[in-house]
This record gives C-alpha cells, sequence and structure tokens, in this order.
C-alpha cells in the first residue's frame, strides 16, 4: 500500500490514470484527478501536471461533489 502525502509531486504518483474534465477548455486550464492506490483521490493543475498534487480521502471528494452537484461553490466563478 502506498502512502502519498499532500503536495507530492504528480510525477512520483505512477500506475494511475489522471482524468480531466470534458468542460476544460483548450488551453488546458482544469484540474485532473486519479484514484490511488487504496481509494484516495489525487488532484493536479492540467497545466503544471508535474507539479504538487493534494491528496483526499474518498469521502472528503464525494463530499465535494455532493456540493458542487448541488451549486454550493457556483459563487467563486460568478462575475468579478
Amino acid at each position: 500500500m502506498h502512502d502519498f502525502e499532500n503536495g507530492i509531486p504528480a510525477t512520483q504518483i505512477s500506475g494511475v490514470e489522471w482524468t480531466k474534465s470534458t468542460y476544460s477548455n483548450p488551453s488546458g486550464n482544469c484540474v485532473e484527478l486519479a484514484r490511488l492506490p487504496g481509494g484516495d483521490v489525487a488532484l493536479r493543475n492540467s497545466r503544471d501536471p508535474g507539479g504538487p498534487a493534494l491528496v483526499y480521502t474518498r469521502e472528503e471528494i464525494a463530499m465535494f461533489l455532493h456540493g458542487a452537484k448541488d451549486g454550493e461553490f457556483d459563487g467563486m466563478v460568478g462575475q468579478s
């Protein structure tokens, strides 16, 4: 079993499939997620695939996705 810490360089996470939203724009401004061995989920900036990855538990990602689907974070991308 692997133990990945927050901020680990994404290049040190091997054997996983990074997934990017189909809503990502052509310049790649998006985040990518990968399921890690053991069930945790890593998140990285698609513009910096070798940069740091944040690691969350499956439950943390599930709660975030529920909130996003319910529109709880819509104000984060509202008009400035």
